[in-house]
């Protein structure tokens, strides 16, 4: 898939001190996923639900 054109977008609270962060960018029916320290790195494409289960299932493990 080609992702030169897609539009990154990282959390508001992630700082420019290079913390760990993800960063998504939003396609025709998937989410991609990659590591803001390594942009050039690997990309995970999930869909929309399976990006939703994961960030809810991490959110009720506290």
């Amino acid at each position: 898939m080609e992702l030169s054109k897609a539009t990154w977008r990282k959390a508001s609270r992630s700082g420019s001190n290079g913390g760990d962060c993800v960063e998504l960018a939003g396609l025709p029916g998937k989410i991609a996923v990659r590591d803001s320290k390594a942009p050039e790195g690997p990309v995970l494409l999930l869909r929309p639900i399976t990006l939703r289960d994961a960030v809810q299932a991490a959110s009720d493990e506290h």
